[in-house]
């Protein structure tokens, strides 16, 4: 019999994933991972609830549940690497940085260590073996796919990965908790970044980082309003600006990071808000090799966004240039360019320029 350590968050899809691995026939154990310590309290953190939604899914398909703090590994690992981005007036995406450095590295070692065959957790994704390589696909439920956030994982992290819910849509998934008597099976799906919670982002943010204000300006550098500090916007962002005055609504357009200057614009199809190519660093493939240039892939440089065609057009080491057959509206520097060939997620990198 096969050991499995499932990643138990207390939600119905990691606690669906635990059941059906049950069914299966696998030896599974249950992992409760607490990756945030700072300011845990009741008004922000649903850890404690949390944890005992897990107990009580696991006491309830009769599996053992071990709870292990990561909150170290995490601060080290993505919460440092956060906060350096933010501070060079990028907007990094710390969801992929937690499933290749927490959940699929440090999550991974502990469950090998506890003689587990393999992991597997509650994502929408699924793991292909072809020809002796593993591939990451797209979930069946488009509209749940979370194949964007795994794009760094490697082979030996797929090879020793399930990803129970891959071929489920999620109505299926509550409607299976249901249907086993787990408490949690309409339990509100958790969203953005865990360590954050329901708090104001900008309250959040400005604890760690410093307000720098200084001028919005459009691109002819007419002053229209000052910003809190060029860290707390992202390229696209509409909300909060507050300026005031007729027209169109207005869209942060690009951060002068030397004169401290927010370059903001109005209308949602303004020109400076489109970008024909990009370039991008630190790239993973799934692979392990790069995929061939001048070849159309489709691309996402936001999750939640429909597949863009493009191809690549040069790599250098660890850099690569993708034009677009479209122009790409808001891309964002420190997002995540991933491509796929079809359902099949390729890799990607951090988007640069």
């Amino acid at each position: 019999m096969k050991k499995v350590v499932v990643g138990m968050s207390g939600g119905v899809d990691s606690s669906v994933s635990a059941l059906l691995l049950k069914q299966q026939g696998y030896e599974v154990i249950g992992l409760f991972m607490k990756n945030w310590e700072d300011d845990d309290s009741e008004e922000y953190c649903s850890s404690r609830q949390d944890l005992i939604d897990a107990v009580s899914v696991a006491d309830r398909i009769g599996i053992e549940i071990e709870a292990v703090n990561f909150s170290a590994e995490y601060k080290d690992r993505v919460f440092s690497e956060f906060l350096r981005e933010y501070r060079s007036g990028r907007t990094p995406n710390p969801d992929v940085l937690c499933n290749s450095e927490i959940k699929f590295k440090a999550f991974l070692e502990h469950a090998m260590a506890l003689g587990a065959d393999c992991i597997a957790t509650g994502h929408y994704a699924q793991v292909r073996e072809n020809d002796g390589k593993f591939e990451l696909l797209k979930a069946e439920d488009g509209s749940k796919d979370q194949s964007y956030f795994l794009y760094r994982l490697n082979q030996q992290q797929l090879s020793r990965t399930i990803f129970p819910l891959g071929n489920l849509l999620k109505r299926d998934v509550r409607k299976i908790a249901k249907d086993a008597g787990l408490s949690n099976f309409s339990k509100k799906d958790s969203t953005g970044i865990c360590f954050i919670g329901e708090r104001k982002f900008r309250e959040f943010l400005n604890r760690y980082l410093p307000r720098e204000p200084g001028e919005m300006q459009t691109p002819e550098g007419k002053v229209v309003g000052e910003h809190i500090g060029l860290t707390f916007y992202t390229i696209g962002q509409r909300q909060g600006l507050d300026i005031g005055g007729p027209g169109e609504a207005w869209y942060v357009a690009a951060k002068d990071m030397e004169r401290n200057v927010l370059i903001v614009v109005q209308g949602h199809d303004h020109p400076l808000l489109f970008r024909q190519d990009l370039s991008c660093s630190d790239l993973s493939w799934v692979g392990g090799e790069a995929p061939h240039t001048n070849w159309v892939y489709g691309a996402k440089t936001r999750y939640r966004q429909a597949d863009a065609p493009c191809s690549i057009v040069g790599v250098d080491g660890l850099s690569c240039k993708v034009d677009f057959a479209e122009p790409q509206w808001a891309v964002t520097p420190g997002q995540s360019l991933v491509l796929y060939e079809s359902r099949v997620c390729l890799g990607g990198g951090i988007i640069d320029s």
